[in-house]
């Protein structure tokens, strides 16, 4: 037994959880202050306190939620197509008003005082005031905190090295300490940034121990002295995380690179519970069919504009088929709507870009839209694809791809979807590099995986439907 002495908490608990925390406050604070802003609305008005749960109240305030969720303004410190958070929420309270009022009139309250007397349009035009200023507030609360955050790597080596590289990618997290022997690429990268710098050999931990981090990484294995592992036990009793480097990519940005990912921590590591004979892979299937053919049902007239579209634009078949890799790697042949020209590919199989001129000016617009998907709801039916996974790829691409990126073949354990963890988070991309990307995020679904998850996703596509990120 170690005979462990225990220092108090100094109140370095997980930095990284209060940020996590911010997408929930915003939230709650925008409720709250809709109630606000219609409360005093009606005040000065009427004079009266107003009817909180009127049906026309929640209407308005579930539309408003909605636009701030779509326009992706719980994330106030991302930027989309050029517009900060409080340029979008203008967009979305001007979006929303119109069509609160188009929607309120369309069921018969045009009548109620909310509306006659334009309460509803003050207390919009007071909450989106106050909501700009949140977000304000909250980018620059985040930026501030990120600035305190410090983090303990230990080892380095090629793996290290690879995390030093997505941490001053991802800035602002902070500064990154590094206790390893000196490597040339490592310390070029500590030159070229004030986010990372070396602390001194692994032997030097006891120096190190009494910082308050936000947490400790180790990087590589290693053979930890007994006094080493109290000082570590002790960080973790003071509430300071201890990662590995598949675990900290997982916790830091929901994917995990499998050039850092080890035969040793996939055999050990929780999660990947969709395994065959599971009750979540049943559950799944299920959803998948009720929720395939209430989609067919209610997209079925815009599926029939698609095709008169594709029809008048250029000739050829309206539908597209394509051999696609499935689960266990087993071919199948998905369906799209065709948005590229006839004989697209006479000169073979080929990576398609964001503006590949094979694709029609109707094409063009599927695509952005991702219309040219929605026949893949037959194979969703057929049980050749869920409704969410990762995207299927070729095969042609899958024999480079293998060979390219390590664990490539772990993306097959379940069925490709329509839209997936991967298509909602990375931008449009063809190429190798893009592909390792789109694995991360894919292992971080397969390894992750919940309903609450699959949830998440559909939200998050309908947002990438509406504001035409990712791929």
């Amino acid at each position: 037994m170690f005979n462990i002495p225990f220092h108090g908490y100094r109140g370095s608990i997980q930095l990284l959880k209060i940020p996590r925390f911010m997408p929930v406050l915003l939230l709650v604070g925008d409720i709250f202050s809709l109630f606000v802003c219609l409360g005093v609305a009606f005040w000065l008005r009427q004079g009266q306190i107003f009817e909180a749960f009127a049906p026309v109240v929640c209407v308005f305030i579930l539309l408003v939620l909605a636009g701030l969720y779509l326009a992706d303004t719980y994330h106030p410190d991302t930027q989309i197509a050029g517009l900060r958070a409080p340029a979008r929420i203008v967009i979305s309270s001007a979006i929303v008003g119109a069509i609160a009022y188009a929607l309120i009139y369309l069921l018969g309250w045009g009548q109620h005082a909310l509306i006659e007397q334009g309460i509803l349009l003050v207390s919009l035009g007071i909450f989106t005031i106050w909501a700009v200023i949140f977000r304000l507030w909250a980018v620059k609360w985040l930026r501030s905190h990120a600035e305190q955050s410090l983090w303990l790597m230990l080892g380095a080596g090629k793996s290290g090295i690879k995390f030093a590289q997505l941490f001053l990618e991802h800035n602002p997290l902070g500064r990154l300490v590094v206790l390893a022997e000196p490597e040339p690429e490592l310390s070029e990268l500590a030159k070229s940034s004030s986010q990372l710098s070396y602390g001194g050999a692994f032997n030097d931990l006891s120096a190190w121990s009494q910082q308050s981090w936000s947490g400790v990484v180790v990087a590589s294995p290693m053979d930890f002295s007994d006094t080493q592992v109290q000082q570590l036990m002790q960080l973790r009793l003071q509430g300071i995380p201890t990662y590995r480097l598949p675990d900290i990519c997982e916790t830091l940005w929901y994917k995990l690179p499998s050039s850092l990912l080890e035969d040793s921590w996939l055999a050990f590591s929780a999660g990947f519970n969709l395994v065959p004979g599971g009750i979540s892979l049943k559950v799944k299937r299920l959803v998948d069919l009720i929720l395939a053919g209430l989609l067919l049902i209610f997209l079925f007239p815009l599926m029939l504009l698609a095709i008169v579209a594709i029809k008048l634009d250029s000739p050829g078949s309206v539908f597209y088929s394509q051999v696609r890799t499935g689960l266990y790697g087993k071919p199948f042949r998905v369906y799209k709507f065709r948005s590229m020209y006839q004989d697209a590919e006479k000169r073979g199989a080929q990576w398609a870009s964001q503006r590949d001129p094979r694709i029609t000016r109707v094409g063009y617009w599927l695509r952005v839209l991702r219309i040219d998907e929605l026949p893949q709801i037959f194979n969703v039916l057929r049980g050749d694809m869920s409704l969410i996974g990762p995207r299927p790829e070729r095969p042609e691409f899958d024999v480079k791809l293998k060979e390219a990126i390590p664990y490539y073949e772990l993306r097959y354990l379940v069925k490709p979807g329509i839209t997936g963890w991967a298509q909602v988070l990375y931008p449009y991309g063809a190429s190798v590099e893009d592909a390792y990307e789109k694995l991360a995020y894919d292992l971080y679904y397969i390894k992750n995986y919940s309903l609450w998850l699959d949830i998440a996703i559909a939200f998050k596509t309908v947002r990438v439907v509406l504001l035409g990120k990712g791929r």
